[in-house]
């Protein structure tokens, strides 16, 4: 389960076709922009559970 919240990380952030576009824009801002404002806060919630994972596998 941690592996895929990993690669889930990858392609949010590094699959560029995803979110290369201008439209929908919010408070002004492009997609391109707003989405990887958004990114970075989800990309940090799914490595605290990677890691909340990895840490409750080892104490079993």
């Amino acid at each position: 389960m941690k592996t895929l919240l990993l690669i889930l990380i990858f392609v949010i952030n590094l699959w560029v076709p995803f979110y290369n576009h201008t439209t929908p824009t919010l408070f002004g801002f492009p997609f391109f922009y707003w989405y990887q404002m958004v990114a970075v806060p989800i990309s940090a919630l799914l490595l605290y559970i990677a890691l909340r994972l990895d840490t409750s596998e080892d104490e079993q």
